[in-house]
């Protein structure tokens, strides 16, 4: 099989270079990307499905390039407040927080927003790269999951998210299973009634981004009120370009984690549903396993925010594949893609890699240049964004209440949201007292109802008989890692100390 058409690649770089529009809807995209991803509340899906209608007056390469190239900015734009307020402005930053906002706490929000500008240009260039070379192999592997691989799967990101409670990993799966439970509650997809104690209110479920606006922002701030300024130092408050290409430049000083997180993004960001939301999360934690100073993340580790950064941008790419070539999407973003697809009258999927390839290369070559659009327009814009540093706490916390509270608002179109929001704070508070593992809560409430119906069609398909699941060689892999996560450590350290 050929991996790669050189025939068809030759004819994307004559027909991006035939008209100049092409070019023109990138760097508005970009900057659209940057500002909705940099809002807490405003998400990728969201920026795309506004700027939607403005597509059907485009052909269908220019709308593919202005929806990636949105898709781009909102990547690393979501990072800006993750460092900054330890609000991710989508869930794809959540990783980014965890040790971006403590330098941001240490007065180096310079070097984090560094690390990160580098870590997304170099995931998206690489994700392209590899979706590249790989479009057709990856195509024919996601076609092999099926809903007892993807069951296992959703189960093995939740076992590993619960590791970075470190010494709390029974605390941390048990915060995993509520928020799997949490996922679940509403009117499943078969028209049935769960988990509502009788109240008509949570008949739609609860909405999950508010929910998580809730436990990571709002009860990060009730610890804040006391504080007078983000980064107490006034010496270390000030925006310098200088710092923040000395961070750009640091990142590429890790490049074994900047392409371990490059893959982890495209092959989650390939299966569709999961992307950029589980990526970033297991890119930290597989970081922190291989790290001989595990107990440094969560504390300000430079490496923790590019495994996270390189992951979530390169899932752009991962999800691109499914898209391009089963016409799956493979999360929010990449469904509106879709609709744009519908709108062009084009369906993806090997017919459409067959007799279009020169587009698919297309759409790669110009993410490759929209790598490096991006270094510059984030350059020149993260100042104005990180000009939030300078804010007195007696203004940000009011403030940035209101503006999640208005982003709930805005997601849900009544007040479930803003209620959410001060429910969920609540229960962030009380897990992080008792040390219970926030991630693990949200991420198992973003999968609650994919691991739902992944489990409900496998029980359908193997009739309730176990013996199916040894029919599926690709889930006893999976869930031999699952049991190797939970208990190879300890099995190791226990070898080890016997050879001793």
């Amino acid at each position: 099989m050929d991996i790669v058409n050189l025939a068809s690649a030759q004819q994307a770089v004559a027909l991006l270079f035939s008209e100049p529009q092409y070019w023109l809807v990138v760097i508005p995209g970009i900057i659209i990307g940057l500002f909705f991803g940099a809002t807490p509340g405003l998400q990728t899906s969201m920026a795309m499905a506004i700027f939607l209608p403005m597509t059907m007056y485009m052909d269908f390469l220019q709308a593919m390039l202005f929806l990636t190239a949105i898709f781009t900015g909102s990547g690393f734009g979501a990072g800006v407040p993750a460092i900054l307020m330890n609000i991710p402005g989508t869930s794809s930053a959540i990783a980014t927080a965890f040790d971006g906002y403590p330098m941001a706490r240490k007065g180096e929000h310079n070097e984090a927003l560094g690390l990160a500008l580098g870590s997304s240009t170099f995931g998206v260039l690489l994700g392209y790269i590899l979706l590249f070379f790989l479009i057709k192999p990856m195509s024919l592997f996601v076609l092999k999951l099926g809903p007892s691989e993807m069951f296992i799967v959703i189960l093995w990101g939740l076992t590993l998210i619960a590791s970075l409670t470190g010494k709390h990993v029974v605390k941390g799966l048990i915060a995993g299973l509520v928020g799997l439970l949490v996922g679940t509650i509403g009117f499943s997809d078969n028209g049935i009634l769960r988990g509502t104690m009788g109240l008509d209110i949570l008949a739609d479920g609860i909405p999950v981004i508010p929910a998580m606006m809730g436990m990571f922002a709002a009860s990060e701030l009730f610890k804040l009120v006391k504080s007078e300024f983000l980064v107490e130092d006034e010496s270390q408050r000030k925006v310098r370009i200088s710092y923040i290409l000395k961070g750009f430049r640091k990142a590429f000083s890790y490049p074994v984690i900047l392409i371990r997180g490059s893959l982890i993004g495209v092959i989650i960001g390939a299966v569709p549903g999961v992307g950029s939301s589980v990526s970033n999360l297991l890119s930290y934690i597989e970081t922190k396993r291989r790290d001989k100073d595990p107990d440094s993340y969560g504390k300000g580790n430079p490496k923790g925010v590019i495994a996270s950064e390189s992951a979530n941008s390169t899932s752009e790419a991962g999800s691109m594949a499914t898209l391009l070539a089963l016409g799956i999407p493979g999360g929010g973003a990449t469904a509106v893609m879709l609709a744009a697809f519908a709108m062009h009258n084009i369906t993806g999927g090997p017919q459409f890699i067959r007799e279009q390839m020169d587009v698919v290369y297309a759409i790669i070559f110009a993410n490759f240049a929209q790598a490096f659009l991006l270094i510059i327009l984030g350059l020149l814009l993260i100042p104005v964004l990180a000009s939030i540093i300078k804010v007195k706490m007696t203004y940000l916390v009011p403030s940035v209440l209101v503006l999640a509270t208005a982003g709930s608002f805005g997601l849900t179109g009544n007040m479930s949201g803003p209620g959410t929001v001060l429910v969920f704070a609540l229960v962030g508070w009380v897990f992080r007292r008792y040390n219970f593992s926030v991630p693990a809560a949200v991420i198992g409430m973003l999968l609650g109802k994919m691991a739902e119906g992944s489990l409900v069609q496998t029980l359908q398909i193997s009739g309730g008989e176990f013996s199916y699941i040894l029919q599926r060689p690709i889930t006893i892999a999976i869930l031999v890692l699952l049991i190797f996560s939970l208990f190879g450590s300890k099995l190791i350290e226990k070898l080890t100390k016997k050879a001793k």
